[in-house]
């Protein structure tokens, strides 16, 4: 036997004065507004079903697997595989992109939009979520798994799982802050059935992911 649903929650918002690109640096986590929204993911998932918690190491992540445990009494496992994927814009204020307008140095990071260049490649990115998902499905009988990650791996999963193109646009992701993005286990595959927002989401503010 194994768990029956897997849900992919992405943390709060991040106190990031500097608008920067966050990467897996140290020092970034919640904001009150932040820890206020991990709170309300809690209220999207039935309490009673939830038999395992994972979550990313880095430090916003961990904060908002918090309420999760005080709200199961269980202790979340740190997988390396749903950490925030690696980028070459780490640090830098991208601004939408306006910062490398003056630095042509970097333009060679933007050869190949599709892998990308700049970073983690998509399909390993994909790949590594997908099998910590079916590991930790396979380490408990039934009951469902939360996972708290971060935005770009859980939009991985959400287009690999319904046969999409990995390569995106970052403006056209579905994964604000403190979502929860919902699996049923399947013999083949996941398959997503549900998508919620945290309550005042709108008002958070949501820079610096990869």
């Amino acid at each position: 036997m194994s768990a029956e649903r897997v849900h992919l929650v992405r943390h709060g918002e991040v106190n990031n004065p500097g608008g920067v690109l966050y990467e897996r640096l140290p020092n970034f986590g919640l904001t009150e507004n932040g820890r206020t929204l991990a709170e309300s993911a809690v209220r999207q998932v039935p309490l009673d079903t939830i038999s395992a918690l994972l979550v990313s190491p880095l430090q916003r992540a961990r904060e908002s697997m918090a309420p999760w445990e005080s709200a199961t009494g269980l202790t979340a496992t740190i997988d390396e595989r749903v950490i925030e994927p690696w980028n070459e814009f780490r640090g830098l204020p991208l601004g939408g992109g306006r910062f490398l307008l003056s630095r042509p140095d970097l333009w060679k990071l933007l050869a190949n939009p599709f892998r990308p260049s700049w970073g983690e490649p998509y399909r390993d990115i994909a790949q590594r979520m997908l099998e910590a998902m079916r590991d930790a499905v396979d380490s408990v009988d039934g009951g469902d798994v939360v996972i708290v990650s971060h935005q770009l791996p859980i939009w991985m999963v959400q287009r690999a799982m319904s046969d999409k193109s990995l390569a995106h646009w970052p403006g056209t992701r579905r994964c604000s802050l403190s979502s929860v993005t919902s699996f049923q286990v399947h013999p083949a595959d996941f398959v997503e059935y549900d998508y919620r927002e945290a309550t005042d989401v709108g008002r958070a503010v949501d820079s610096g992911a990869v």
